[in-house]
């Protein structure tokens, strides 16, 4: 990336306001804009995004920046009255990472900067408080020898334990000025022996150095995978944001914390959040020592309570949102460090948007992007059984809900391990760091001794839909030894337990699961009351009514049979956009398929289909029945043959066999012949779809007769099928338009034989390369489309799907070649652009051309909005993420209504 030589590096907090987080990151740009709204936040600036873009592409900062920054801090210790570093009385800044989505945890910060064997003594004498200053003075070295310097953590970690053990005290608040003079001597020498280098007392190569730190810490590894999680772009860079300290642990009359407008696991009002006495932010969300509930503030210092309480309705009212805060009160002033539009659990995303619009903060529209599908499919997983026996182990903080079982692992390496092999596993720890997201992100849950509902393991927890349990303080969890204890009982890992992130207790054993109300409403079982489970229903009513009544997309099923065609109706669905037929064939109808296959007469062919007949045409009934008034699209035959024939292998060898005991089987050795000439080396882009409608002889035409003879029993008894019938895998018109003729006779004929007038539609998948580029064409001989995207993955991509997933797909996306699985979300570039063609030049031919997808990608929520953007009519997906489909099309016509309205 190339400098402007005017390009501006550097933004004081006065400067900027909450929509520059792009350049200003989210951090720095909230801070900027409660400077605006006159709350206390302590002077300082941001360093910008574009500056960290600089930096990572060359290796180095921009020139100019280090001028920008003299400049910015010159100011900064003029409105202070003090310098960087001043030895009598020494200004100590904090360097804090800042991206434009919160990444909570997984960069880099430093407090304290500044400090130094000259100036730990100044600020002693200025605080009247010598163990303060040592504290401050040991924290800086810990956090910089960890972040900038690259020590191994647990080092300083271990130095402390070891100070707190010699002192027989379990906290390191109860270390005084001797203990913490000690303990600064021994971090010294752990960063000598550790980094080959001297702890640098020079405030400004202090500074320097974390500005770097912080930098490089977006290119870190666990920051690129919360990234890939996530699905944040790499390319944004993270802003640096430099601002004046504030202490929180000047003690008694100081602390730190954070709070929220309003509980971010339930969505409900009041107050909600931790406090630290005598404290540094770093202790509140790293879990070390265990806070208080908010509200004992109120107690604590009332009039920092009051104040605290007017700026969170201030902040709410102003982003009309959920606010997460952190605060600092340094003895008895209240400073504002950070605000952020706060991670909430699926259930407070839509409480807390319906609660807002009831409010008049937001219209309905804007409640509809507070929401997602993600969170929606959250809502709709199980929930544990209340009448189920347990055995209770223990309660903590129920700090991101959900009913997770899974055996006990104690360290993120293991719960990997485990997790690839196919175990659940719920992870323990005392509390989490960032360090732990490969862990957190293959658990089932997670649960922790120690911290809180802002505890690092509940923020994160949150934010990725993990059940969390927090702050089980009665759970002794040893990690070195591999087990919990609790009373008298102990787990060892591999132990199955249960954590309810609801309700926060912990359970021995599985603790059996029930169904989810969300799906109990959608399934019609469940209508909206008073108590908590119905307000949650309630909410989620209201925000799926108003995305049904706005969306342009309609939402199919993909359904094979009536039980899941019903269930697909109560769910939402708007007819069936995909019936696979071979589905129908599986179970004892296979040896019909079998013999249709091996047939070697025309009456033996003949013979086959007619027993295959009244089979489908039952099938078909049936689906009509359920789906009646609805479309329903039926795809003619088109799995590979290999699917209805034995294994070659195992044939080959049943026959071997019988040959050598002389037990001669002809229907094997006729069957064993059939499969050789059939079998092929890769039968997915073999012998299917089409090209078996045309090599088999009457197979298409059973089908269409049976879909023809079912739609004219159903009308005949005063229904309303309205059958679509699909070509598969066609790459030509040629091939559509052969089949297309002999399915319009047979239908024609049935007419004829009925007297019932059918209006069956026939149309096309569209799901070969070659298909999508003559799709023009192809619109000749079609009605409608439907794009069958996993097909179309493969093909683009020369990927086999069953292969690929298990072998490399895990280490494309570590390595960030994959954002995210292309058969999970739409590539939109390859893929995309090859649907977006389609469209275009099948419309351009038929104007009425209708099209669908209904590949899986149908039911993923970022790939609705593509559809969407695309011009198709509906998607089509399973019956279970037919609500998710409903609500991402309802975002989708809302975002792009607003674009247009803007």
């Amino acid at each position: 990336m190339s400098e402007n030589k005017d390009q501006k590096f550097v933004y004081d907090f006065t400067e900027g306001n909450k929509d520059l987080k792009d350049l200003l990151g989210g951090k720095g740009a909230n801070l900027a804009e409660m400077t605006n709204l006159g709350l206390p936040v302590p002077p300082g600036f941001t360093i910008t995004t574009e500056a960290c873009k600089v930096y990572l592409d060359s290796g180095e900062e921009p020139p100019a920046l280090r001028d920008e920054v003299s400049a910015h801090l010159d100011a900064l210790e003029q409105a202070m009255g003090k310098r960087l570093g001043q030895a009598d009385d020494p200004l100590l800044v904090s360097v804090r990472s800042g991206a434009k989505f919160s990444m909570p945890g997984m960069m880099d910060t430093v407090l304290n900067i500044g400090l130094s064997d000259a100036s730990v003594t100044g600020l002693a004498a200025q605080a009247g408080d010598e163990r303060f200053a040592w504290d401050s003075y040991r924290r800086l070295i810990q956090m910089f020898g960890r972040t900038v310097l690259g020590v191994d953590g647990e080092l300083f970690e271990d130095a402390l334990d070891e100070a707190k053990e010699a002192k027989k005290v379990t906290v390191d608040t109860d270390l005084d000025a001797a203990d913490l003079k000690k303990l600064v001597k021994q971090f010294k020498k752990i960063v000598k022996t550790e980094a080959g280098r001297d702890f640098p007392q020079d405030p400004r190569e202090q500074m320097d150095l974390a500005i770097h730190a912080v930098f490089d810490s977006w290119n870190g590894d666990r920051a690129k995978l919360y990234r890939r999680q996530e699905r944040i772009p790499h390319d944004l860079g993270t802003a640096v944001n430099v601002c004046s300290m504030v202490f929180g642990n000047l003690g008694p009359d100081s602390g730190t914390g954070v709070a929220f407008t309003r509980d971010p696991a339930s969505g409900h009002q009041g107050v909600y959040g931790d406090y630290l006495q005598n404290a540094q932010g770093e202790d509140v969300v790293a879990g070390i020592r265990n806070t208080v509930p908010l509200a004992e503030l109120e107690s604590i210092d009332k009039a920092s309570y009051d104040r605290l309480m007017q700026i969170m309705e201030t902040l709410e009212t102003h982003y009309k949102d959920l606010c997460d805060i952190e605060f600092t009160i340094e003895r008895g002033q209240l400073w504002m460090l950070q605000t952020r539009v706060g991670k909430r659990t699926a259930g407070a995303a839509f409480r807390i948007a319906t609660q807002l619009v009831d409010q008049g903060l937001i219209d309905e529209a804007e409640a509809l992007q507070r929401v997602n599908g993600a969170q929606l499919a959250q809502l709709m997983f199980p929930r544990f059984d209340e009448n189920a026996r347990t055995e209770l182990l223990g309660r903590g903080i129920a700090a991101s809900p959900g009913a997770a079982v899974g055996k006990a692992v104690f360290d993120s390496y293991t719960a990997v391990k485990w997790s690839r092999s196919g175990e659940k596993v719920i992870l323990i720890r005392r509390e989490t760091n960032p360090d732990d997201l490969d862990g957190m992100i293959a658990a089932e849950g997670i649960l922790t001794s120690r911290g809180g509902k802002t505890s690092h393991a509940a923020v994160v927890a949150r934010g990725m839909g993990k059940t969390c349990v927090c702050g089980a303080e009665e759970l002794e969890v040893d990690t070195k030894r591999r087990r919990l204890t609790v009373g008298g009982t102990v787990i060892e890992e591999g132990d199955v337990v249960s954590i309810d992130g609801s309700t926060g207790k912990v359970y021995l054993g599985e603790v059996p699961v029930v169904p989810s109300p969300v799906v109990e409403y959608f399934e019609g079982r469940m209508h909206a009351g008073a108590d908590d489970a119905d307000e949650l229903v309630q909410a989620v009513h209201r925000v799926m009514a108003y995305a049904d009544r706005v969306r342009r997309l309609r939402v199919r099923a993909n359904a094979d049979n009536a039980e899941d065609a019903l269930r697909a109706r109560r769910f939402g669905a708007q007819g069936i956009g995909l019936c696979r037929t071979e589905h129908m064939f599986l179970g004892e109808r296979r040896e019909m398929v079998e013999k249709l296959i091996l047939a070697d007469t025309d009456g033996e062919r003949e013979e086959a289909l007619k027993e295959l007949l009244p089979l489908q045409k039952k099938d078909f009934v049936e689906l009509f029945e359920a789906m009646d008034g609805l479309p329903v699209t039926v795809r003619l035959l088109d799995p590979p043959l290999h699917e209805f024939l034995p294994d070659i292998t195992e044939l080959s060898v049943r026959v071997a066999l019988a040959e050598a005991r002389k037990d001669h089987n002809e229907n094997d050795l006729r069957l064993l012949q059939a499969v050789h000439r059939l079998h092929e080396q890769n039968p997915m882009l073999g012998l299917r779809g089409v090209r078996l409608g045309l090599v088999i002889p009457g197979l298409f035409t059973m089908q269409v007769r049976a879909i023809a003879e079912a739609a004219a029993q159903r009308i005949e008894a005063k229904g309303d099928p309205r059958a679509e019938i699909m070509i598969p895998l066609v790459g030509t018109v040629q091939e559509l338009e052969i089949v297309r003729d002999e399915a319009e006779q047979v239908i024609a004929e049935v007419q004829r034989q009925t007297g019932v007038e059918l209006k069956l539609a026939l149309g096309t998948m569209i799901e070969l390369p070659r298909a999508a580029l003559t799709a023009g064409q192809i619109a000749e001989a079609a009605q409608f489309f439907s794009f069958g995207t996993n097909d179309l993955t493969q093909t683009v991509w020369g990927f086999s799907r069953d292969d690929v997933e298990a072998s490399f797909f895990t280490a494309y996306l570590e390595k960030g070649i994959f954002g995210v699985s292309p058969f999970e979300t739409i590539d939109k570039d390859g893929v995309g652009s090859l649907v977006r063609s389609a469209v275009v030049a099948g419309r351009a031919t038929r104007p009425d051309l209708k099209l669908g997808i209904c590949g899986e990608h149908g039911g993923d929520p970022e790939s609705v909005h593509f559809f969407h953007e695309v011009g198709l009519d509906y998607v089509s997906c399973s019956p279970f993420r037919i609500p998710v489909a409903r609500l991402e099309a309802g975002r989708a016509a809302a975002q792009s209504s607003g674009s247009d309205s803007r």
